[in-house]
């Protein structure tokens, strides 16, 4: 082994005993370092996922393990509350809009530095400007749907947009870039939109809107999915495929809390892939981890009485509950032989008994959904305007006669797609599939794969019936019932989409639901959010399961760790306290 050889591997050891040493049980951690306000500086949040992320670059997030780390390293201009989910500044310190709604002036920070990487010179991270923001939306509307699953948020948005999207799809690339985002000098920026929209700045809180330096894009290219370079409290220290993700401190963030102390507390974040659930629960009950975030659907009698409160065994710990803006649902591939008859569609919603499912499978973590795909509790809207399906075996088995499937008849035999999720999702699709056997004498077969396989087949229409679920990005209707618009369906079969993977093409939805986003009256847009619901919900795109009820238990020594109906998570304003 030469000398270099001989280092690597040293370092290597090296950093995994680091890395074990912040990783063990934080009860013997007794070097918290106080901070002011009754805050403390120190500690490595541990914490689990079931399932491994896919990529952490800001453009190819599209599920929530991924998401929940890339929210910890990078920044946009704009952010959400971690209580309330309002939006608020982040790297923008201010901006103003003009009387038509159509142009927005962001007035950027001047203290904010990237991480150090040896993408700079010296390794010495460089301060942010406003070049970053025009460089970072250029790229989110540049047509490369491998590398790029975020331009829906400027499509039809931004002025500029689709043409620039457009001249990338021919291999061209027109030097001003995006024409709506313009540089007005290092600290300031422009964005100019087609016309007004609703909903601009919680889309600009977006993972796909988050700040990176070009030069990392230029030292690491598509190894930007491991390869970190934002400005966020935290920065990437170690992957792991499948066993662990490492994030260090921040040394230089710019961001203070009320009482004047630097942001984040915390040092470091260790992130475990225990795929079951019962496993992740009892590596909490030892004191292994620090949250645990929804329970094994089999121990929720054994932690919580009748009434929702912890059983005394599990007393000494913080119980957060609340119903989310989320829908668990299954997709049908809309232009599929068997599923592109709407009555095929509509008798599967009929047969499942969604009640039942919910109080003898999921235990009470979610409910019903019996409205629309937009989630009760989203923002103001109200869902109860949306007649959505209930359990009527007799309506499902009349619909797929009149498709030509008497009694199931000539139905062939149908695979549901899923990843595991810990094994809720196995345990309410093994139900599902009885149900609808039960009912409409078919025959469903199972099949669980990897999350990054999952979505592939998604996303390629490689798989007719599947299991997804949705959490809300911000907390309006618009963003569950822009999952349906058809302007996100590729004319080319082949061709892959993250957004509206059901190939759902409805031009009156269509028509209504950009009606509603150019409408500033909040009661006249939660009519017409209401109007697409319905429209939806009567094609049956998608089988709606239910409304998720989120619960966590925290350590007795983890606070300021807030749940919101996003579970928008914020680890930079959490602390540990000695005892």
């Amino acid at each position: 082994m030469n000398f270099l050889s001989f280092r690597f591997l040293f370092n290597i050891i090296l950093l995994s005993l680091f890395i074990s040493g912040c990783i063990s049980n934080n009860k013997t951690e007794k070097k918290l370092r106080p901070a002011k306000g009754d805050r403390y500086y120190g500690g490595t949040l541990r914490y689990n996922e079931e399932e491994f992320l896919k990529s952490l670059y800001p453009l190819n997030v599209t599920e929530v393990t991924g998401h929940r780390i890339t929210e910890q390293i990078y920044e946009g201009l704009v952010e959400f509350n971690q209580k309330s989910l309002a939006i608020e500044p982040s790297l923008a310190k201010s901006w103003e809009v003009n009387p038509e709604g159509t142009k927005y002036i962001f007035h950027l920070r001047t203290d904010v530095y990237f991480h150090d990487d040896p993408c700079f010179p010296n390794g010495q991270g460089r301060r942010f400007t406003a070049q970053d923001v025009k460089y970072c939306y250029d790229r989110l509307c540049y047509n490369n749907p491998s590398e790029n699953q975020g331009f829906w948020i400027f499509k039809d948005v931004v002025k500029g947009a689709n043409e620039y999207n457009e001249a990338t799809s021919k291999k061209t690339t027109p030097p001003q870039g995006v024409e709506g985002v313009t540089v007005i000098n290092d600290s300031t920026i422009s964005i100019e939109l087609y016309q007004p929209f609703s909903v601009f700045l919680s889309r600009m809180g977006l993972v796909f809107a988050k700040i990176y330096p070009k030069e990392a894009v230029e030292k690491y290219g598509s190894d930007m999915r491991i390869k970190c370079v934002g400005t966020g409290p935290y920065r990437l220290k170690l992957m792991k495929e499948n066993e662990i993700t490492f994030l260090t401190r921040n040394e230089n963030y710019w961001k203070k809390d009320e009482f004047g102390n630097q942001l984040p507390y915390i040092d470091h974040i260790k992130v475990t892939y225990i795929k079951e659930k019962r496993a992740e629960f009892l590596s909490f009950k030892k004191g292994e981890i620090d949250f645990i975030y929804r329970f094994p659907l089999d121990m929720v009698d054994e932690i919580l009485k009748p009434d929702g409160s912890l059983k005394d065994e599990f007393r000494q710990y913080q119980l957060q509950s609340k119903p989310v803006m989320a829908i668990q649902y299954y997709g049908f591939l809309n232009i599929h032989p068997i599923f592109k008859d709407k009555r095929v569609r509509q008798a599967f919603c009929y047969a499942v008994d969604k009640d039942k499912l919910c109080t003898y499978t999921l235990r009470n973590s979610g409910f019903p959904a019996n409205y629309g795909v937009v989630p009760p509790g989203t923002g103001t809207y109200d869902a109860t305007l949306v007649k959505g399906y209930k359990y009527n075996p007799e309506m499902a088995k009349k619909l797929m006669a009149q498709a030509g499937y008497p009694n199931g008849k000539n139905f062939p035999k149908i695979t549901l797609q899923l990843n595991s999720g810990g094994g809720r999702n196995s345990q309410v699709a093994e139900a599902v599939q009885k149900m609808l056997e039960d009912v409409l004498n078919i025959k469903i077969e199972l099949l669980t794969i990897p999350w990054a396989q999952h979505t592939e087949a998604v996303e390629s229409a490689k798989a007719a019936f599947w299991r997804l679920g949705w959490v809300a990005d911000y907390p309006e209707a618009e963003n569950f019932l822009n999952l349906f618009l058809s302007k996100y369906v590729p004319d080319d079969v082949n061709e892959k989409t993250y957004i509206n993977s059901y190939r759902y093409v409805n031009k009156n939805f269509d028509k209504v639901l950009e009606q509603a986003l150019r409408t500033v009256n909040d009661k006249e847009r939660n009519r017409l959010y209401a109007e697409a619901d319905q429209i939806v919900i009567n094609d049956a795109p998608i089988l709606p399961l239910f409304y998720d009820v989120d619960h966590r238990l925290l350590q007795p020594n983890l606070h300021n760790f807030n749940q919101n109906a996003m579970e928008y998570r914020n680890y930079s304003i959490a602390y540990f306290s000695p005892n």
